[in-house]
């Protein structure tokens, strides 16, 4: 296990799910992962669910607002990317091409942060942390990992995010894949995969990777309580072994045990 106090810039330092059944999926995550469950009020009905791991952040929760829902939008995972300021941020990623949903705003005493739109459409969040840096746990079955960008143009995202968060974004020579890799500093993060393997039709995204301790057992026990397996389990000769799963209200992402 891996505490974490502060995430540097630039690095994935939230991950929060927006559903259309709160509860049904409280049951769901925490059945899977073994996340405990943390509800802090938002209003008179409305509530922000926080899952722990050992008493630390782990991710969270949230109800589709209802503009997203009058739109059709589907349950899916947020990903949040820490800046210096997320005023600076937003101004930026206009510069850059991209669309900023507004304003940064407070989120209490939290932290601040925007909600951004890459120039290809994948839609992310930046966080200047206050009083809560997100999570706090890594490298134990049910935290974060990894994320992969889903992108119909990785040029132009990969020159977006090297320009708004320094990240490198690079082609491994030893892969012949296609597959470029997301350097924050001197951490891998993430990938951006070849267009040619996107499903048609899919809206571009980020999707997130949790650690698991054993992919078979957590992508079956995923499957009998409901969800779909949009990708069985496979391994990638000495990366790791993955699955992608869409969870009984429809969200996506993926689980990994890595090689080493």
């Amino acid at each position: 296990m891996t505490t974490i106090d502060k995430h540097p810039v630039g690095s994935f330092c939230w991950i929060e799910l927006h559903t259309s059944d709160q509860p049904a999926a409280k049951t769901f995550y925490s059945a899977l992962f073994g996340w405990s469950i943390q509800d802090n009020p938002m209003g008179p009905n409305d509530f922000y669910t926080e899952f722990k791991l050992q008493g630390r952040e782990a991710a969270a929760a949230c109800t589709l607002r209802p503009d997203e829902r009058s739109q059709g939008v589907p349950p899916y995972w947020m990903i949040y990317i820490t800046v210096e300021s997320a005023d600076a941020a937003a101004a930026k990623a206009q510069q850059l091409g991209g669309k900023a949903f507004g304003p940064a705003f407070d989120v209490m005493d939290a932290g601040r942060m925007a909600i951004i739109q890459d120039p290809t459409g994948a839609v992310f969040c930046v966080w200047r942390a206050n009083k809560n840096a997100g999570i706090g746990i890594a490298h134990v079955n049910g935290t974060l990992c990894w994320a992969d960008l889903s992108t119909p143009d990785p040029k132009r995202a990969s020159d977006f995010y090297s320009g708004l968060f320094g990240w490198q974004v690079i082609a491994e020579p030893k892969d012949p894949s296609g597959y470029l890799h997301i350097k924050n500093g001197e951490h891998h993060i993430g990938g951006i995969p070849p267009a040619a393997h996107r499903q048609p039709g899919v809206p571009p995204h980020w999707m997130a990777y949790f650690h698991v301790d054993d992919v078979d057992a957590t992508a079956s026990k995923a499957k009998e309580m409901g969800a779909n397996l949009y990708l069985a389990p496979m391994t990638m000769e000495g990366v790791g072994r993955m699955s992608v799963i869409a969870d009984p209200q429809g969200a996506v992402f993926a689980i990994f045990k890595s090689a080493r």
